[in-house]
């Protein structure tokens, strides 16, 4: 008996291609079954170790002061899911904390651990700086640091006799005044500069010539009768990350402290850029003495 025929016109049934059910689709072409998400920022030379790297990012980015978590993901190029878990993480072990408005900052562990491997490259060569720079202006020098809302005194050289503006290391000062402050907040992305200058002494004009000039002056700003001169520091990626500053009486560094010393303050904020970023030569060289005292 023969087999029944096709109907004419009507294609007979192609049996189905084994397809193999992890085979990679054509190139160019997506996969239904999966949607790659979309790739981090690149790293500055990653371990492979994602994790840590992604960690290091968050880090990086707390570097220029707070964030919020919105902040963190747009600066960082991370997910928001994986921002929050790492940074709730990071905050579990004390690498990070919260200011008052909720903000991530860094945490108190990171000072620790500098403090206890004594290698803090910055503090450390800070040191024959400020004292270069107090000889050379005859007033009291200072590196100052932001944390939070806040600047710190890292490190120090007092004027050792006479009428001095005396500011110990460790003393915690206001980021809403002060020539320091002003360093500090002038090259900030745009919301964290509107944010710093509600409530603070300088104006958006003053912040401007800081940026312009390179340095930024005060005249009893953070106290009454005490002018000030400072200059960025800046990290090896560019961010300015600390202050160096003059400070004393109006009555010696006149009501236009920038013209006697902003040159030689600038100087020496260079020099200690310049160790930051390994180049121990560069501030091997004192300060220029036609920059000294007026």
């Amino acid at each position: 008996m023969s087999s029944p025929r096709a109907p004419k016109n009507q294609r007979p049934e192609l049996p189905a291609r084994d397809v193999a059910p992890d085979a990679e689709p054509p190139t160019g072409v997506a996969s239904p079954l999966s949607v790659d998400p979309e790739p981090p920022r690149p790293l500055h030379s990653p371990s492979g170790i994602g994790v840590v790297d992604k960690s290091v990012m968050i880090l990086d980015a707390l570097e220029a002061g707070p964030a919020s978590l919105a902040q963190l993901v747009e600066s960082t190029g991370l997910a928001r899911p994986t921002v929050h878990r790492l940074a709730s993480a990071l905050i579990h072990h004390r690498f990070l904390s919260r200011d008052v408005r909720g903000r991530y900052v860094i945490g108190s562990r990171m000072a620790e651990l500098a403090s206890a491997a004594g290698d803090d490259r910055l503090i450390s060569a800070a040191g024959p700086i400020l004292l270069r720079l107090r000889d050379a202006t005859g007033e009291s020098s200072q590196l100052y640091r932001r944390q939070g809302d806040a600047r710190i005194c890292v490190a120090s050289a007092e004027r050792p006799i006479g009428l001095r503006d005396s500011i110990p290391v460790g003393t915690q000062l206001s980021m809403k005044a002060g020539s320091a402050a002003q360093v500090l907040l002038a090259w900030e992305d745009h919301e964290r500069l509107v944010e710093g200058l509600q409530g603070a002494r300088f104006t958006p004009t003053v912040l401007a010539g800081v940026r312009r000039r390179g340095w930024g002056e005060s005249l009893g700003e953070r106290e009454p009768g005490v002018a000030s001169v400072s200059a960025p520091v800046r990290g090896p990626s560019g961010r300015v990350i600390a202050a160096v500053s003059i400070s004393g009486p109006i009555e010696r560094l006149t009501r236009q402290p920038g013209r006697q010393h902003a040159e030689v303050v600038v100087q020496a904020a260079h020099q200690l850029t310049e160790l930051v970023r390994r180049n121990p030569e560069a501030a091997e060289h004192g300060l220029g003495e036609d920059a000294g005292r007026a």
